[in-house]
């Protein structure tokens, strides 16, 4: 699963990183992000690549409740092309969720230790994600998202079973793309990322690094 993470990159090396060619919204940090809040996403719009904001927590075009999207904030990669919930999205508007790096907690006994997981690269990098437009019935549009996850690779299992999706860069434009429909081609995205090149500390010392990070 994924319930929190990380970015406090600044924006213009988002912008370059990711090809960015227009911003709608704000840009969307923190240190320790978590569902409901508003989320920096990158889409594909008319042949470009836009960063825009939205809700952490998907809730379905169909739902007539939007209390639905505090259970939405995962779909799993596994089903992801068959539940109702993110089969339609899944086909048609998928998503990066920009992030630095992700907090997974380890069960010891009736208490838990969270670890801080980021690249070994330190560079930004993007969930997959999906997001949905839902419409109230007082005719206000919310736009919400949920993040992708998958089993753990070696580094992240003994700290938890599932992990977030991490995109790799080459298949970043073929992932947002709205325009690619080859399920079998997007599925086979969906695969955890190679342990090798991911770094793991445990969240004290994640935490100063932070403080480094932020020239603090």
């Amino acid at each position: 699963m994924c319930g929190r993470f990380l970015l406090l990159t600044d924006l213009s090396i988002i912008t370059e990183s990711f090809s960015i060619h227009n911003i709608a919204g704000e840009y969307m940090t923190g240190n320790n992000i978590s569902p409901g809040q508003q989320i920096a996403a990158l889409i594909r719009k008319d042949g470009q690549n836009r960063l825009v904001n939205y809700r952490w927590g998907l809730i379905p075009w169909w739902a007539k409740d939007p209390s639905i999207g505090n259970r939405m904030k995962n779909a799993r990669a596994e089903t992801i092309s068959e539940k109702p919930a993110f089969s339609y999205a899944f086909k048609q508007r998928r998503c990066l969720i920009i992030a630095d790096g992700f907090y997974e907690w380890q069960k010891l006994g009736r208490e838990k230790k969270p670890f801080y997981f980021h690249l070994k690269s330190e560079v930004p990098f993007g969930f997959a994600g999906l997001y949905e437009t839902w419409i109230s019935p007082d005719r206000q549009q919310i736009n919400t998202c949920t993040i992708i996850t998958t089993e753990s690779n070696e580094l992240i299992k003994p700290i938890h079973e599932r992990m977030p999706v991490i995109v790799p860069k080459e298949f970043e434009l073929e992932w947002i793309d709205p325009e690619n429909q080859n399920k079998k081609e997007l599925l086979s995205i969906l695969k955890p990322y190679p342990s090798n090149e991911m770094e793991m500390s445990d969240v004290r010392t994640a935490a100063m690094s932070i403080v480094c990070f932020n020239g603090s």
